[in-house]
């Protein structure tokens, strides 16, 4: 069976690239009818925090990505907090030293300090120069009675070559003197990441490891640690990192880079899935995909080498799409705590004609509010420029006063009586009907630019629209 996990560690916020990682595992494991397994990696004790281990949840909860064995979930391959497995990190550190794969180190912080400054004034590569490693048998015992703190080492075969058959990269070789026997087991009794993660890996049953490439430089390593227990590899990916539109590793300076940001600025899970999907993946030139066919497409050979590109532009106008096929009652839902704060609370049926007229202009969800501002506030100033344009024509009095009179006799007050009302005018006074248009819907808004000028007029109703073409003919 595909098993597949995300491991985030709980330093920080749920963000796009991590997102990324848990939604293609996510896919993977869907597309397959796999498991995806939520596996919280959170041995830094210094930097992991429970407010960081409550937003990965909200994060992947608001995406909509569901785990079938982790926290709050369970399974048989628990716990799933890694450190509350640290018996079984410790008990395979041992089991490496016992079989002479790994050894106890006993060097200060301090020694490999100075060891690391003297590398750097030979110009090499700083690595650990194997001290321990020579220890004898009879010095190794005398540490350990004498109580001596000691990291366990990986003892790590010095030549040849370790290769990672990368299912998005291909083949590529490391060669092993590169590296050197890093740390397993901390001082502390906490393991490493490399180590934890193929114990754990490895004991949970995961078959294929799907990643950032920023961890390309650690399988090696691992498979190494694989190699010594005699464990059978995982199938790993490594996917491609994500850049600003400068071209520039994404960073916080790119844009809000918490996923559960953008829910406050106004963009919706379905449009964040779909555009996440695209960074490093496509199917054809198909831009806009639901969550289904997201699953049925998804496989790792649509997974590109290169970089991707996070474009904000490119993600507003995805949620513009979204928004543009919610039902009403949803986005209805988004937008009214909005407006109650911006505007106190309306007749519930206008409200709701008020939203429905900006479905198809809204791009971001907070929008609304400045969108909608004429349909709430009366105390509205008038575009200059539209002003200049509309107001001071021949034919602005004439044209406002008798929209005014004529639509104050209108029974029922309906957008199919009320369009009539500026076609025939327009016919009568020989003009085009933009030209009867314009300077009302300047005296309703003070815009330029607001929905179908008809609808706008039915929704603020007679009284609102007698009231507001006094003032503009008053002024003009």
């Amino acid at each position: 069976m595909v098993r597949v996990r995300f491991a985030p560690s709980p330093t920080g916020a749920l963000h796009i690239g991590g997102a990324r990682t848990a939604l293609f595992n996510w896919l993977f494991a869907r597309h397959l009818n796999g498991k995806f397994i939520l596996r919280i990696e959170d041995t830094d004790r210094e930097r992991s925090t429970l407010e960081a281990n409550k937003a990965i949840f909200h994060g992947l909860e608001w995406l909509g990505i569901d785990w079938d064995e982790g926290p709050n979930t369970g399974g048989p391959f628990g716990p799933y907090y890694q450190t509350e497995r640290l018996a079984l990190h410790q008990k395979y550190a041992q089991q490496l030293v016992d079989e002479g794969k790994a050894y106890y180190c006993f060097c200060t912080a301090e020694e490999l300090a100075q060891r690391r400054k003297e590398a750097e004034a030979r110009k090499e590569a700083p690595r650990y120069d194997g001290t321990c490693r020579k220890r004898s048998a009879e010095e190794l015992k005398a540490k350990l009675a004498a109580g001596t703190p000691y990291v366990i080492r990986f003892r790590l075969p010095p030549v040849g070559e370790t290769a990672v058959d990368d299912l998005v990269r291909g083949r590529v070789v490391f060669q092993n003197e590169v590296l050197d026997d890093f740390v397993i087991l901390k001082s502390d009794g906490f393991p490493t990441y490399n180590f934890a993660c193929v114990v754990d890996d490895h004991l949970m049953e995961i078959s294929h490891v799907i990643r950032g490439d920023d961890h390309l430089s650690n399988t090696p390593r691992q498979i190494l640690l694989y190699q010594a227990f005699g464990w059978a590899l995982p199938k790993f990916a490594h996917l491609p990192m994500i850049l600003g539109r400068d071209k520039a590793r994404l960073s916080k300076r790119h844009g809000a880079t918490s996923v559960i940001e953008y829910n406050g600025l106004g963009y919706l899970p379905e449009a964040m899935i779909n555009y996440i999907a695209r960074l490093g993946w496509g199917h054809g030139d198909q831009e806009v995909f639901s969550r289904q066919e997201l699953i049925e497409f998804f496989s790792l050979d649509g997974v590109t080498k290169n970089p991707a590109v996070f474009d904000m532009e490119k993600l507003k106008w995805l949620n513009g799409q979204y928004i543009r096929k919610l039902l009403p009652e949803r986005l209805f839902d988004l937008c009214e705590p909005l407006l109650i704060d911006a505007y106190g609370r309306h007749d519930l049926a206008y409200m709701k004609k008020v939203v429905a007229v900006f479905q198809d202009r809204l791009v971001l969800i907070p929008e609304i509010v400045g969108l909608s501002a004429y349909f709430f506030k009366d105390d509205f100033e008038y575009d200059p420029k539209a002003a200049e344009k509309h107001f001071k024509t021949a034919n602005a009095k004439v044209i406002l006063t008798t929209l005014k009179d004529r639509l104050a006799a209108l029974e029922p007050f309906a957008k199919e009586k009320i369009e009539p009302v500026f076609k025939t005018l327009a016919e009568e006074m020989k003009l085009k009907l933009g030209a009867v248009i314009h300077p009302c819907r300047l005296a309703l808004s003070g815009r330029a630019e607001t929905p179908p000028m008809y609808d706008v007029v039915a929704i603020l109703g007679k009284e609102k629209v007698g009231a507001r073409l006094d003032k503009a003919i008053a002024a003009l």
